[in-house]
């Protein structure tokens, strides 16, 4: 049976799309493509968490104040390869963090704001124990 297999984009609207872009390059290290976008490569990820890079899709309740203080009605999760160094690179471009860092079993993640007023998480896979 035909099923969706895994995400395949995400597109969004934003004040001014070159200063975004601009600001994700700079801030985040996303290498930005002649077509104005980036492409992550699901090999590239897999390589390195071969067990820990997944990509999650989860509605929220109305009411859930997850991804405050953004008012979006959605959130980003972007996956990184070092998150000490992420922080670092956060630090240097004046970006603060919303709350503290927080390390799950499954994961390291940190909150900032886009220039947009959107919510990103990021996320660092931490590999499961072997079976």
């Amino acid at each position: 049976m035909a099923k969706v297999i895994g995400l395949g984009g995400l597109f969004f609207l934003c004040k001014d799309a070159e200063a975004t872009r601009a600001w994700y390059a700079r801030v985040l290290g996303i290498k930005i493509e002649e077509f104005g976008g980036s492409m992550f490569s699901h090999a590239a990820s897999a390589s390195m968490f071969p067990r820990g890079a997944q990509t999650v899709w989860s509605p929220f309740k109305g009411d859930s104040d997850y991804f405050k203080p953004s008012d979006s009605d959605f959130m980003m999760n972007l996956m990184v390869d070092d998150m000490p160094g992420m922080i670092a690179r956060l630090e240097s471009e004046g970006v603060e963090l919303e709350g503290e860092p927080l390390n799950e079993a499954y994961g390291h993640f940190v909150w900032i704001m886009d220039p947009d007023g959107r919510k990103v998480e990021l996320w660092q896979p931490v590999e499961p124990p072997a079976e």
